[in-house]
């Protein structure tokens, strides 16, 4: 086997023993996991808004970051949720690249994974303590949730992961939402398999356990764009889309059906500035078709406090390393304009 077999890490009960949630921090989580799951049950009409960085990089700027958003999130309570991102882990498509704070919890220092293992729980945990947001993470690696288990209100599997049969069983076992994301060729019926799968109980092997899980009602579908034949990008997220996925969803038994609209990625062309036009003309569809109102459960945006992307070696304080971000000043006011909307 071609592997250097470096250390063997803490398993998360014993990461979780050393740097354990408080009983304060679990009842926060306990009341926002009961208002998250009520949108997407239907019994709550607000709206939900994913929103953060396209990777947290550094914990003082998502923190100061998140803390914005809680001033946001106190004046349009009434009709908005907002579940920042802290998104630890980066997918690469060619491998190459920042990996995210579970790989490097200092972008510009080499690989330690066990320290990023440490770093990405006390970021969480900061962000409930410190601004009273429980937050949302992509599941890159299903055997690495068991570390935030505790903490996480919402999971987004990527469109990359989304056809992975252990990306699916794990969600089946999971009890706060799981968002799943169309592939990258837009074959809505993977998105749809995924979702069903994840929606029922299995048996199999977790963590080196055999495990037997339960099924996830909150499993649903994120629409994100597509890439075609030719390698452009195209949108999924116009009226058409949604009305084609609302009776995707008609023809299946499936529970609680529900969508978040990414604003980025290919449904924008990775054209960042384009967020707060998609994110209008989503709301736009919702006002024209009840079912499609009923379907659009809320946002996920990309946004952190400077506008666009950098190289980590710039430096420059809340710019993503990333793809780039919708900045704090355009982001506050989108999520007014938003309120005013809905």
């Amino acid at each position: 086997m071609n592997m250097n077999f470096k250390r063997k890490l803490p398993i998360p009960k014993e990461i979780k023993e050393q740097y354990p949630l408080t009983p304060d921090l679990e009842a926060i989580k306990i009341k926002r996991d009961e208002e998250i799951k009520n949108i997407f049950e239907g019994k709550d009409d607000r709206f939900v808004l994913l929103i953060g960085p396209c990777s947290a990089d550094k914990d003082d700027s998502v923190i100061d970051y998140i803390s914005r958003l809680r001033t946001v999130q106190d004046k349009v309570s009434d009709k908005i949720l907002i579940i920042p991102r802290i998104y630890t882990n980066k997918p690469r498509t060619t491998g190459n690249g920042y990996k995210g704070m579970l790989h490097q919890p200092d972008p510009n220092k080499s690989e330690d994974m066990l320290k990023g293992v440490v770093a990405i729980r006390n970021l969480h945990m900061r962000a409930i303590k410190e601004t009273g947001f429980t937050c949302a993470d992509e599941m890159l690696y299903p055997e690495n949730y068991r570390y935030l288990s505790d903490i996480l209100s919402y999971i987004a599997i990527g469109a990359r992961s989304v056809e992975n049969q252990k990306h699916r069983l794990t969600s089946s076992g999971l009890d706060i939402p799981v968002g799943m994301k169309n592939p990258t060729s837009g074959d809505i019926s993977v998105m749809m398999n995924s979702i069903t799968a994840a929606q029922h109980s299995h048996t199999f092997i977790y963590r080196g356990w055999e495990v037997e899980s339960q099924g996830n009602p909150l499993a649903h579908a994120i629409l994100r764009g597509y890439v075609n034949k030719h390698g452009q990008s195209m949108p999924n997220y116009h009226y058409e889309d949604l009305i084609h996925l609302a009776e995707a969803y008609a023809k299946t038994n499936l529970s609680n059906p529900a969508v978040i609209i990414d604003t980025n990625h290919a449904n924008s062309g990775k054209q960042w500035m384009e967020q707060p036009r998609i994110a209008k003309e989503v709301l736009h569809s919702c006002r024209h078709s009840a079912d499609v109102k009923k379907l659009v459960k809320g946002l996920m945006i990309e946004s952190y406090i400077e506008d666009g992307a950098q190289k980590p070696e710039e430096g420059i304080y809340g710019k993503s390393i990333t793809d780039p971000c919708l900045g704090w000043e355009k982001t506050e006011r989108l999520i007014y304009d938003l309120a005013e909307i809905l």
